[in-house]
């Protein structure tokens, strides 16, 4: 189901939720210009959060990062690319959700400006598509290294189907994560 408020186009997931945002761009010889976030549209869409930090990250051709969450901590995180395209996911970890284990994935591109809505209760992680990508994000906490979780990109259990191109290239941590079985017990 879809829902537009303003310049913003809702769309639902198979998983509750998780939210694809499509957003209008007005554009003309010069460029273009969008809005990127409006609380008033937001919230009208039930999207209420107190967004209270941005972060951005640039990554080269094939790095994945993740499945990360925070156990204590957890973060809403909306997530755009301003420059190039990655494979974004995220993992359903709360308990008592039918879609306990199960993953939804969306293309995200600098060219086409839509976003995704994750929401606390989340794993998440993405793949660049292009040369380089540069990701942006809101979250409604802050970011507590010691609280960190995560578990393997390419857990059998979970089944993410990644779109690699060879190897992924990862971080140290990322390369010895444990399993979600595993895991479970920590989130």
């Amino acid at each position: 189901m879809e829902k537009t408020f303003g310049n913003f186009t809702f769309i639902d997931t198979p998983i509750k939720g998780l939210y694809v945002i499509e957003v209008k761009k007005y554009g003309d010889n010069r460029g273009y210009f969008m809005e990127t976030y409006q609380k008033e549209n937001f919230d009208k869409a039930g999207l209420v959060f107190n967004f209270i930090q941005d972060n951005q990250s640039k990554s080269k051709k094939g790095v994945l990062r993740g499945l990360h969450y925070q156990k204590k901590f957890p973060q809403t995180k909306l997530v755009r690319v301003i420059e190039g395209e990655v494979y974004d996911v995220a993992v359903d970890l709360r308990k008592d959700s039918p879609t306990f284990g199960k993953y939804f994935g969306v293309v995200l591109s600098a060219e086409k400006g839509n976003q995704f809505l994750i929401p606390k209760g989340f794993a998440h992680g993405f793949y660049v598509l292009s040369e380089t990508a540069t990701f942006v994000y809101k979250v409604d906490e802050f970011y507590h290294p010691e609280d960190e979780g995560g578990f393997m990109w390419n857990d059998p259990e979970v089944g993410v189907k990644w779109p690699l191109d060879g190897e992924p290239v990862l971080s140290e941590k990322d390369k010895v994560q444990l399993s979600f079985e595993d895991s479970k017990g920590l989130f």
